[in-house]
């Protein structure tokens, strides 16, 4: 039996496309589990601001200094886009509170 350049190929193009398919359906298989799924950081970060009653209250929870000092939206956003351990005790808090219950 011999192999054309043009059935490899084919046969490549295929295990790549049923590759995609897998792991694209097994990411929609695990979403719905995941609590975060279908918030931004802004609609988290909103949604905590809301729940304590603004900067003073959510910095009270959350010992972060662009919660406590001159706080807003924008330079609040920049930081926990940066430093992943700030943006994780956010998360984390936004969790517990059950607060992924209220669709975005």
């Amino acid at each position: 039996m011999t192999t054309t350049p043009n059935n490899s190929a084919q046969t490549q193009a295929a295990a790549t496309a049923e590759t995609a398919t897998t792991a694209a359906s097994a990411t929609k298989t695990t979403q719905p589990k995941n609590p975060l799924h279908g918030f931004t950081l802004e609609q988290i970060l909103n949604l905590l601001l809301a729940h304590y009653g603004g900067y003073p209250g959510l910095a009270r929870h959350i010992k972060l200094k662009c919660f406590s000092e001159n706080p807003s939206l924008k330079s609040s956003l920049n930081f926990l886009r940066k430093t992943p351990w700030a943006r994780t005790e956010v998360e984390q808090l936004f969790i517990r509170l059950g607060l992924y219950q209220q669709k975005p």
